[in-house]
Order: structure tokens, then C-alpha cells, then sequence
């Protein structure tokens, strides 16, 4: 009994060890509340329109580096916290233009919070889930090199600077990428 009692108090030691051991992405599970970015987080909305410049004045440069604070990715993000959105470009950004918006219609699947989708295939140019097929900016390609293809989950949302694009948020990372919809099968 006593040698069942040890092997007990054994395993249960190793399996608190492994669960609080940091995931990919650094996040620990059931500490989502700490984490500034990514985590498990869902940010309740989209981020907003941004401002136009005033007439007659230039416009800003594009962000280069999203990295606000020490340990947040460099790639745009939202933070955990407020749900701000960080590293969105600028409205009607010429690197984002389409000749042809929503050349493959609009996506039907679900928006926002409440519709998370588990990534299915592919890669940056084309992936998919649910039936629906998207490719990421190539502006943006180089901000989810560390998205896993195959599992992360996303959520998709309005990008209310840029006709013709969507936003994909990766929860695991908390970070997003614009991505153009390419229809469903």
C-alpha cells in the first residue's frame, strides 16, 4: 500500500511539473488572466476605424516595428488587457489597394468573438478551415512565420481601413495579419 501510495504522490508531482511548464507561445495554461498578449485571449471587437489625416497634411508612414514593451511580439498584436490593437496600418494604406475588393465574395462563415476557427492546411498564401480558403497579405507574410498551419485557432474580423481584407487573430499568439478571402468549397 505504501509502495502504491508513493507511485501515486510520484505521478502526481511529474503531471502539475508538466502542466505549468510554459506552451508554445509561451503561454501557461489556466494563467491566461497575466499574459499581456495572445494566451488563449479573444479580443471582444475589431479594432476601430482609424483617423484620417487632416487635408493638406502628409500621411503617416506605415508602422515598421510593432514591438510596444519589452516581450510583445514583433508583429501586430492586441493586448490582452484592453483589447487595443496594435500595429494596425494606416487608413486606406496604398500597400493594402486592391484593384478588384471582394473579388471572391464576401466571408459568410462568422465574425468576431464568438466564431473561432481551428486552422485545417496550407500556408500564408493559401489555407483553410471549415470549407472557407483565405491567403494573407503579402505585406503581412512575414508576421505569422510561427502560426502552426494545421491547429492554431483564428478569429476573423472586420478591417474597417481596408476594403477588400480581413483580419485573422491568432489566439495562441495574439498576434494578426490582414488575409484576403479566396471562397469556399
Amino acid at each position: 500500500m505504501k509502495q502504491l501510495l508513493g507511485l501515486l504522490a510520484i505521478s502526481l508531482m511529474f503531471s502539475v511539473a508538466a502542466y505549468t511548464q510554459p506552451q508554445k507561445g509561451g503561454a501557461k495554461p489556466g494563467n491566461t488572466a497575466h499574459q499581456e498578449v495572445g494566451g488563449g485571449h479573444i479580443p471582444a471587437h475589431g479594432p476601430t476605424p482609424a483617423k484620417a489625416p487632416k487635408p493638406g497634411k502628409a500621411p503617416a508612414a506605415p508602422p515598421t516595428a510593432v514591438a510596444d514593451k519589452p516581450g510583445h511580439p514583433e508583429a501586430p498584436h492586441v493586448h490582452a488587457k484592453n483589447d487595443e490593437w496594435v500595429g494596425n496600418a494606416r487608413p486606406n494604406d496604398p500597400r493594402f489597394h486592391l484593384d478588384h475588393p471582394w473579388e471572391h465574395g464576401h466571408f459568410s462563415g462568422g465574425i468576431g468573438k464568438g466564431h473561432v476557427w481551428r486552422l485545417a492546411g496550407g500556408g500564408p498564401s493559401r489555407f483553410w478551415f471549415g470549407g472557407f480558403y483565405f491567403s494573407v497579405s503579402p505585406v503581412d507574410i512575414g508576421y505569422c512565420g510561427d502560426w502552426l498551419w494545421d491547429s492554431d485557432q483564428i478569429v476573423i474580423y472586420d478591417d474597417p481601413d481596408q476594403v477588400g481584407w480581413y483580419l485573422a487573430y491568432n489566439v495562441r499568439l495574439g498576434t494578426y495579419v490582414h488575409v484576403m478571402y479566396l471562397g469556399n468549397s
